[in-house]
């Protein structure tokens, strides 16, 4: 069946890349283009297993995409089979509340959003316009990480800000990592199906992180805000913070606005307490050979995001499935067992034995058995929903 799928994500100074087959099942294709915009620019393409490395000529987004295009004309048995492409798309404003076939009028709209993503949207068009200007034949679905909050109500996503800058300029609380939310509602459904009609709290824990509160298969709360500064500490984001600190940091060091920041979007976080690394896997290296530092940073990351999903889980009717998900939330038993110990006042009870004998890539259930509230770390796949989307979206 031809059903093969680019899925596109292309960031500020990098573009994933993946082609899906089987409604998303099979992975026929995966790579990363890295450093765009510099002079060192490289793509890697991962085929039949074989993993290929090349340096671009032209380090732009444009220049990566026209590689892959070059990809394809030596794959025809693969270029034959694709169907469409779909795109991740950070920002879809208060105008995207599910994914859209991309057409002219669709690209302007999400050019509009690109003041609440400055380093995102834009960056998301130039795969778009040049997929495009390289494909024209196949049609592109725009995918939004925003557009699974879209459910929320007034009381959770207004800030207690003066009214007319809602109405003018539409500061609100957004929320992102939606695309893996939505997947990992789905995927909790199908191992039972009586989570979708209950409350359950997602922490998708990664370089970025946050949490979602998620009630009857809706996002009713999140954690990430109008940008996804909010919320969590992560690898090098601070997260909330007393917003007067930036006054303090710009008037003590004599910096910009822009450049504060800056240091709370890049510096802070897990790499500016331990002053290492903001990798969690260098950093549990460092604790177990004894850096408190290292450990103070991993420490306070589990005491943020079990605050967090705390907070989430007042907006939900009851609390009854916990999951973690993304590169942490799968991969660190540390930090699973200490955000599990804070959250043992909500009644959080950890099988420490299931936590650490997991199956990797599987879904697994690490609570004990006793416990009112079911515990699951579970692999996210964003792709696949990207696929699906595209799919859906054009066969329609």
């Amino acid at each position: 069946m031809n059903d093969f799928i680019l899925v596109i994500n292309s960031g500020s100074s990098s573009l994933k890349f993946a082609v899906l087959a089987k409604r998303g099942q099979d992975v026929i294709l995966e790579g990363i283009a890295q450093r765009l915009g510099s002079s060192n620019a490289s793509i890697d393409f991962k085929f039949n297993k074989i993993k290929e490395s090349h340096l671009l000529e032209i380090g732009s987004h444009q220049g990566a995409l026209t590689r892959i295009k070059s990809w394809f004309d030596q794959h025809p048995d693969v270029t034959q089979n694709l169907i469409g492409i779909g795109h991740r798309v950070v920002h879809g404003g208060e105008t995207f509340s599910r994914s859209v076939i991309i057409d002219d009028n669709a690209i302007i709209e999400i050019e509009a959003c690109s003041s609440l993503a400055p380093l995102h949207n834009p960056a998301n068009v130039k795969g778009i316009k040049a997929c495009h200007t390289l494909f024209p034949t196949l049609p592109q679905v725009a995918v939004f990480d925003t557009a699974f909050h879209q459910s929320l109500q007034q009381v959770q996503y207004l800030y207690p800000i003066p009214m007319h800058f809602y109405r003018e300029q539409t500061l609100r609380k957004y929320g992102f990592h939606g695309t893996s939310y939505r997947y990992i509602s789905q995927a909790l459904g199908h191992l039972d199906r009586k989570t979708l009609l209950q409350g359950i709290i997602v922490a998708h824990l990664g370089n970025g992180a946050s949490v979602c509160a998620i009630q009857n298969a809706e996002s009713v709360d999140t954690s990430m805000g109008l940008t996804p500064l909010d919320g969590l500490m992560m690898g090098t984001r601070s997260g909330s913070i007393d917003p007067m600190i930036l006054s303090f940091m710009a008037k003590s060091e004599e910096k910009s606005l822009d450049e504060c920041l800056n240091i709370l979007n890049k510096e802070s976080g897990l790499l500016g307490i331990s002053e290492l690394s903001n990798d969690c896997r260098t950093l549990e290296d460092a604790m177990k050979a004894g850096d408190e530092r290292a450990k103070l940073a991993l420490d306070m990351f589990c005491s943020h995001t079990a605050k967090n999903i705390a907070s989430c889980a007042t907006s939900l009717n009851s609390f009854d499935q916990l999951v973690f998900t993304g590169g942490i939330g799968e991969n660190s038993v540390y930090v699973r067992s200490q955000v599990c110990k804070s959250l043992a006042i909500l009644g959080i009870k950890l099988d420490q034995q299931a936590n650490t004998n997991l199956t990797r890539g599987q879904a697994n259930l690490i609570s004990k058995e006793s416990a009112e509230q079911s515990v699951w770390v579970i692999p996210t796949n964003e792709e696949l929903m990207i696929a699906l989307d595209t799919i859906n979206l054009i066969q329609n």
